[in-house]
């Protein structure tokens, strides 16, 4: 069944390796045959992946972009994934579905499931986030009371 993606003016794309750009209004195109296709919005640069989770889906982008160097993507990838799981084992339901992607070489399957480990990244680091904020405030108060302390004691120390 083919394939048929629409793109604004200025977005980009990557057919087979190549980086396609809109440069004119609204383009659709048709893709008849086997192809490794990224739209703009699917695709990571390797500045952007600064994250472990964002690390696991850039080293199986690569994995499903380039195939001559397929097999250390996937190296990179499993031991991404790997660290991610040791810090984070709530994500182990996440990673056994991303495997079994990868095992089918459904590479392009793996990346949109990889896409549920950076949303798992991100609630988790939400809710320490959060987690710490409570944490600075009740440090504030404490650092607060002891100025206040300290205060009063030179206060009647002086007297």
């Amino acid at each position: 069944m083919p394939l048929k993606l629409d793109l604004k003016c200025g977005e980009k794309m990557i057919v087979n390796g190549a980086v396609l750009e809109n440069v004119g209004p609204n383009a659709k195109i048709l893709i008849h045959n086997l192809a490794t296709v990224l739209r703009e919005k699917e695709i990571l640069t390797q500045d952007d992946a600064a994250t472990p989770a964002s690390r696991v889906y850039f080293s199986l982008q690569c994995a499903y972009m380039f195939d001559d160097a397929r097999e250390e993507h996937l190296k990179n990838f499993s031991r991404y994934l790997k660290d991610y799981l040791q810090a984070c084992p709530s994500a182990a339901e996440i990673a056994e579905g991303i495997n079994s992607h990868v095992e089918k070489e459904n590479f392009y399957k793996a990346l949109k499931a990889s896409r549920n480990l950076i949303a798992h990244e991100v609630r988790t680091l939400d809710e320490f986030n959060n987690g710490m904020n409570k944490l600075s405030q009740i440090a504030a108060e404490a650092e607060k009371d002891e100025a206040e302390s300290a205060a009063t004691e030179d206060h009647q120390t002086s007297e």
